[in-house]
């Protein structure tokens, strides 16, 4: 029990940063209505820019800065793919992954490239959970930038331009009846959203100490798994858009930890991914089985009505 609660801040930490990831997830996938499948490559290229910035000399706020235009230019690729080209969105998002894997082998010039956190002035690292001053704890940061980031999306998507995007998702035809560029507002969608999933590649990439080829393999079921689990947990509590953006981000936190729970009881760690799939799989089942289960019950108190 002690191993448990000894890895739980750095599950919560993990949990956050990934939260920032599912934040971008989020933008595509309940308000474009679209899954991005592009994630998995721009969360790469996130942790890559970022890490040869850093070995180039640049601060973690340039790197950083970096990484979310890198993202911003993934998401412009798979907009342009989608609108320009008429390539189905998901498809789309297949052929920028596809294409990123070459582009983050050459970012890196090989398929890993380390950073040490004593020769860099990392913003977030595993050393930094336990045993340093709060201001300098990763919790306590990554945290910060998440408020940080809600706030600024949330008065975002309050202006003319923000609701020109969730008018598009909400209703295509409609926008469009309405004058809003619809194909602008998907472009500009997911750039939003993969700017802030490369984001999140460039502080994991700080705090693992190395960015990897790989590390964005799966990112898209991780996403979904934070988004599912924060309205399942949160939605009937949070009605507020900000407030479901913290939701999404909490449910993050709690994919982590549950993980972290799985691995201390001895779970076979290769069967990960696949618990991953089934925990996305059963909490996006849960709106349809609620439905059905309303229905029912609706039915029976009708039937014995009529037979009163």
């Amino acid at each position: 029990m002690a191993s448990l609660f000894n890895a739980l801040p750095g599950a919560a930490a993990q949990g956050l940063i990934w939260g920032i990831m599912a934040i971008g997830v989020y933008l595509t996938y309940r308000i474009l209505d679209i899954a991005d499948l592009t994630v998995d490559g721009s969360f790469c290229t996130g942790g890559a820019v970022c890490i040869m910035l850093m070995l180039g000399g640049q601060n973690a706020w340039a790197a950083m800065f970096g990484a979310i235009l890198a993202g911003m230019a993934t998401g412009l690729a798979t907009g342009i793919f989608h609108t320009f080209m008429g390539i189905p969105a998901i498809l789309a998002g297949i052929l920028t992954q596809l294409g990123l894997y070459s582009v983050n082998l050459k970012i890196m010039g090989k398929a890993n490239q380390a950073i040490n956190v004593d020769k860099f002035d990392l913003l977030v690292s595993l050393r930094f959970i336990k045993n340093v001053p709060f201001v300098n704890n990763t919790i306590f940061i990554v945290a910060v930038l998440i408020v940080v980031l809600i706030l600024i999306l949330y008065w975002f998507f309050g202006t003319e331009l923000g609701c020109s995007l969730r008018a598009t998702g909400c209703n295509d035809k409609m926008a469009r009846a309405q004058g809003i560029n619809t194909d602008f507002a998907r472009v500009l969608g997911l750039m939003l959203s993969n700017g802030l999933v490369a984001l999140a590649g460039a502080l994991l990439g700080q705090y693992q100490g190395f960015a990897d080829v790989n590390m964005g393999r799966g990112a898209i079921v991780i996403g979904l798994a934070a988004v599912i689990i924060g309205e399942a947990l949160f939605g009937k509590i949070f009605h507020n858009f900000g407030f479901r953006l913290l939701g999404v981000a909490l449910g993050s936190i709690v994919y982590y930890l549950v993980l972290q729970i799985v691995i201390w009881l001895g779970i076979d760690p290769d069967l990960l991914k696949l618990l991953s799939a089934l925990v996305v799989a059963f909490f996006l089942g849960i709106p349809t089985w609620k439905a059905r289960y309303m229905k029912g019950g609706l039915a029976d108190i009708l039937g014995k009505g009529k037979g009163r």
